[in-house]
């Protein structure tokens, strides 16, 4: 588990291929061990976004996947309410602490 999360109170976190393997359209083999994780960060007061490409049917899949382990979130392909509240406007950028995803990188890794 991630030691620096003391300061972190909201989560991004990507589906395919993170949350589980990437199979899509279907939806590969869970995750468990970030699954656990998350739980026990969302049971620490950390808010909780799923940040994926998935929509319509396919994002209805995910999220009822995720439910099946307990892994509920408090935003869906949007910002947490405080955010909102404290800009006003929704925008295309999920803002988060954290965000984890099989895609990323760090600039400085790339040196």
């Amino acid at each position: 588990m991630v030691e620096r999360t003391e300061h972190v109170e909201i989560i991004a976190v990507d589906f395919d291929g993170t949350l589980c393997r990437d199979e899509f359209p279907g939806i590969g083999e869970a995750n468990i061990t970030l699954i656990r994780t998350l739980l026990v960060w969302k049971k620490q007061g950390k808010r909780l976004v799923l940040w994926t490409c998935r929509c319509g049917d396919a994002l209805r899949e995910a999220v009822l996947w995720c439910a099946q382990f307990g892994l509920e979130f408090d935003a869906v392909n949007e910002n947490v309410a405080e955010v909102l509240e404290r800009y006003g406007t929704e925008s295309r950028k999920i803002t988060a602490d954290l965000y984890i995803d099989d895609r990323a990188v760090r600039f400085e890794e790339l040196r």
